[in-house]
């Protein structure tokens, strides 16, 4: 099998997870360029695996013959665009979330892919956690029967820098969209109908921002099934990331990934782990498993398992959310 020759746009800490991986965990591919808006990020992180090619523009990668495919780890406000031009120029795609938050600019990506034919996929990586694709492999094979109520809990151990929060999209563009994509996913159906409530009980500054650092959503689907999802930017005790699918004929749950299994019994009271502390611990395999999904699915000329509609449907969801936020009512998709 020929190896895939990628093109890491961005250094930051996200870059550097995906080189990592692709370099070390991933068969089939090999990274062998890089560029970073701080041309100091893009040649450590080269210099640390050994990749030939550093880029001071991202349009010098994307147009090298050499790169088969483009992996979009840049700031979210260059994400379309850089996807776009690498679309353009023939290569593949692996995009971070969001695409964008822009509708128009969502649509020229997915019709680019169309026209160029190339594989294109958004890095939703808790698809790719072993517990909840089990949950949803469970759910598609209809042993709990027809879905009836899915929930999902994320939370984070601590909340984001006040920058990040002023350029992140907000909660439910930044944080929840994930959880957007875990209910879509879950329940094989869409969300047709949201519902928000929404305070600032964690950070004032977030407040200040035009942010909310508390929210529930309850969504409705088009199978007649409803849900929940609940996110806070700080839980004490660690990363939270559970969900739970209750169908006619059972229920399935998955909890929290914790550093081992073992529960402690003594007169003092029964003790367990707390919950791995944040995503990159939580979720680095799932990481891996979307790395080899998006390498394996290039080489057998098959379609990605997170396309670029998956990556419009969760904006159009979180564009919900907030409206209703913001309206105090139900808003329809």
């Amino acid at each position: 099998m020929k190896t895939l020759k990628i093109g890491v746009v961005g250094a930051g800490r996200i870059g550097k997870l995906h080189v990592a991986n692709l370099m070390t965990r991933v068969s089939g591919a090999t990274v062998v360029a890089v560029t970073d808006v701080v041309a100091e990020s893009a040649k450590a992180l080269a210099a640390q695996f050994g990749i030939p090619k550093v880029y001071g523009d991202y349009c010098e990668l994307v147009n090298d013959p050499e790169i088969d495919a483009v992996f979009v780890c840049s700031s979210t406000d260059t994400h379309s665009v850089i996807s776009y031009d690498a679309v353009m120029a023939g290569k593949h795609v692996f995009c971070e979330k969001p695409i964008d938050f822009d509708l128009d600019r969502i649509n020229k990506v997915i019709n680019a892919v169309d026209q160029m034919g190339v594989k294109f996929q958004v890095g939703f990586n808790r698809r790719f956690d072993r517990n909840f694709k089990h949950v949803r492999d469970t759910v598609q094979a209809g042993t709990i029967g027809d879905p009836h109520i899915v929930m999902v809990t994320s939370r984070d151990p601590a909340p984001p820098p006040i920058s990040y929060v002023k350029v992140s999209g907000g909660i439910f563009l930044d944080m929840m969209i994930h959880d957007f994509d875990m209910v879509r996913y879950l329940s094989g159906s869409e969300v047709t109908e949201v519902y928000t409530n929404g305070v600032v009980l964690v950070d004032p500054a977030i407040g200040e921002a035009g942010d909310v650092d508390t929210a529930i959503v309850t969504l409705k689907f088009a199978n007649g099934a409803i849900g929940v999802i609940n996110n806070s930017r700080k839980a004490v005790y660690g990363y939270d990331q559970r969900v739970e699918v209750f169908g006619s004929s059972g229920c399935i749950t998955a909890d929290n990934e914790t550093p081992n299994l073992t529960t402690l019994y003594t007169e003092n009271g029964v003790m367990r782990e707390k919950p791995l502390y944040f995503f990159l611990e939580r979720y680095n395999e799932a990481f891996i498993a979307e790395e080899q999904g998006f390498v394996d699915a290039i080489a057998s000329d098959k379609p990605t398992l997170v396309n670029a509609t998956d990556g419009l449907k969760p904006v159009l969801i979180a564009m919900a959310a907030k409206k209703s936020l913001e309206t105090g009512m139900p808003v329809k998709l």
